[in-house]
């Protein structure tokens, strides 16, 4: 039987870290061993059991997640990480990978994202395992790598929707006091219609928004959108 490849999920907000905690428990090969709110959570969980991987969101309210991870190296942890975070600044990411992160995977995302990557980790943990030193020349240590990381830099929206018109539709989300239709949400980021709609559908089906249908008057009800994370 293949040994569980031990996940903590480490993610603030709680909607977040439930999706991608049953993310994970829907791959046969991980499972998962704790969730934690906070850097000093993290920390605590990881120091007090056997963790492979950590799935860690960069924003944390306490620490960053670049320092949760230098803390990790720094205590002698040697589980692998994958930076999960919404945060596209060059510095993060030039800092994680500097810092020895598998990869780096950017939200919102769909399952099917998440599977990929942690499906290229469990082969790359498989086959650095049943290889020995001796075989380990540079050509293959330079494969198994481009393996592990080769999607993670290449992590692409559906076609045609780029990630400056995702952000700014899910500003329109999180600042709007209710819910959004996507006629209303054009209106606010200045977007089409039609297109608003085909972010807000992908909100919605990556756990983030919330979808509902809204009567009044006459006609047909208009679906509106939710910021899951709002009140």
């Amino acid at each position: 039987m293949t040994q569980q490849i031990r996940t903590l999920v480490v993610e603030d907000d709680e909607l977040a870290a439930r999706a991608h905690s049953e993310y994970v428990r829907r791959l046969p090969q991980f499972t998962v061993v704790g969730v934690a709110r906070s850097g000093a959570e993290a920390l605590h969980e990881i120091t007090h059991q056997p963790v492979d991987l950590v799935l860690l969101d960069m924003n944390l309210p306490d620490l960053h997640g670049l320092e949760v991870h230098r803390i990790m190296r720094a205590r002698g942890v040697e589980a692998d990480v994958i930076a999960v975070t919404s945060a596209r600044d060059l510095t993060i990411v030039r800092g994680a990978v500097a810092n020895g992160v598998a990869q780096y995977l950017l939200k919102p995302f769909t399952f099917a994202t998440l599977r990929d990557r942690l499906t290229s980790y469990a082969e790359f943990r498989a086959q650095l395992s049943g290889a020995s030193e001796a075989e380990l020349d540079q050509r293959e240590v330079d494969r198994l790598l481009g393996d592990l990381r080769g999607g993670a830099a290449d992590q692409q929206l559906p076609k045609g929707m780029s990630p400056d018109s995702l952000e700014r539709v899910i500003g329109a989300l999180r600042s709007a006091p209710g819910a959004l239709t996507a006629t209303r949400a054009a209106e606010t980021v200045g977007m089409s219609r039609v297109g608003v709609r085909r972010y807000l559908e992908y909100l919605f089906e990556t756990g983030l928004a919330a979808r509902g249908s809204r009567y009044g008057g006459t006609g047909r009800p208009e679906i509106e959108y939710r910021w899951r994370g709002a009140p």
